[in-house]
């Protein structure tokens, strides 16, 4: 069985589905593929659900451009299709003076990405803002917020079949071979289906370059090296008496154990870093003495019995020239010279 289609996007969370409903709504003939029975079950449903304001990085790279222009973007979809959301701020706090020199270095670097709307809360407006709270300084982010992930891939689901484009689950693809005008996409199907396409989107996620290794016609010298960060999360089965994000000081790889809250204002605490080289999202119970360690640093008052093992996601790192990447590796044909 063959049939064609204008652009296959292979991978449905939420950067696939994004892209899919964008080109649906352009009256091209879309389809999702999408191995797992769901979508967004990897790193689009496992991360800590914030809106990030687009402080920590690097100016001039991809991530501080579309940080930022995303979190309006985002703020504003989600205020027209009425998702769960809330614009929650958050605090980047400091304990130590070695950590208030590290808060200015942000504040320089959030002002260089074009955020000016961050400010200094100082010790006063600290301890009425949020009594719990242990800084010496913070740096507010007005801008930060949280969103219901589920909710917002289930709209862009949404916006691709209401613009004639279809998602198929539970349907993996076996290779892709470049074709004058496309791409031929084998999939692993009963019926040993071929779908021909004129475009094709590798949004495979934690997958994206086991995936770009399928298909013949495109430079394995194109193709990065994975590293994988695995994140950990715990929630607090207590009151939390915190109204915003608390964030510590950024660390290697991550932000640090930051406290977050979900859209019924539950606490959770997350995500550390942990190099993995296979894909295991189990949560070990002994690292709750390193994440009490961790948030006892700005919440002395935190009862490490309270805290849960919750769940776990991973984020993938590129590897360039052996050292981890700090921004995004978006490749086109300019890139590999596939067209």
């Amino acid at each position: 069985m063959s049939y064609s289609v204008d652009t296959v996007v292979v991978g449905a969370g939420v950067v696939g589905l994004a892209c899919a409903q964008e080109i649906a709504k352009a009256g091209l003939t879309t389809v999702v593929i999408e191995r797992d029975g769901s979508f967004g079950g990897g790193i689009s449903s496992r991360n800590s659900e914030v809106i990030h304001a687009g402080l920590y990085y690097r100016p001039g790279t991809m991530k501080a451009q579309l940080c930022r222009t995303g979190r309006e973007l985002l703020y504003e979809y989600c205020a027209s299709r009425q998702i769960p959301h809330r614009q929650t701020g958050k605090w980047v706090v400091a304990t130590t003076q070695s950590q208030e020199n590290r808060l200015e270095q942000i504040h320089a670097n959030a002002l260089a990405n074009g955020c000016d709307e961050v400010f200094w809360v100082g010790s006063a407006d600290l301890r009425d803002g949020e009594p719990a709270l242990r800084a010496s300084l913070a740096l507010c982010s007005p801008r930060t917020g949280i969103i219901d992930s589920h909710a917002l891939m289930l709209s862009l689901l949404g916006a691709i079949e209401d613009a004639g484009g279809d998602v198929v689950f539970k349907t993996a693809v076996n290779k892709v071979s470049v074709k004058p005008n496309g791409f031929a996409i084998y999939l692993d199907d009963a019926e040993r289906t071929c779908v021909y396409a004129r475009r094709l989107i590798n949004a495979a996620g934690l997958q994206a370059t086991e995936f770009a290794r399928c298909i013949e016609g495109l430079d394995t010298a194109h193709i990065p090296t994975n590293a994988f960060a695995k994140g950990n999360y715990f929630s607090y089965a207590g009151r939390c008496p915190f109204r915003r994000l608390i964030y510590p000081v950024p660390e290697l790889a991550g932000l640090g154990v930051h406290l977050t809250l979900d859209m019924a204002g539950k606490a959770r605490f997350g995500p550390d870093v942990e190099w993995v080289s296979n894909l295991n999202y189990q949560v070990d119970v002994s690292r709750q003495e390193k994440f009490h360690r961790a948030i006892s640093e700005y919440w002395p008052e935190c009862d490490r019995d309270k805290l849960l093992p919750s769940y776990s996601g991973i984020r993938p790192k590129i590897k360039v020239a052996d050292e981890i990447s700090d921004d995004f590796f978006v490749q086109t044909e300019k890139t590999h010279g596939v067209a």
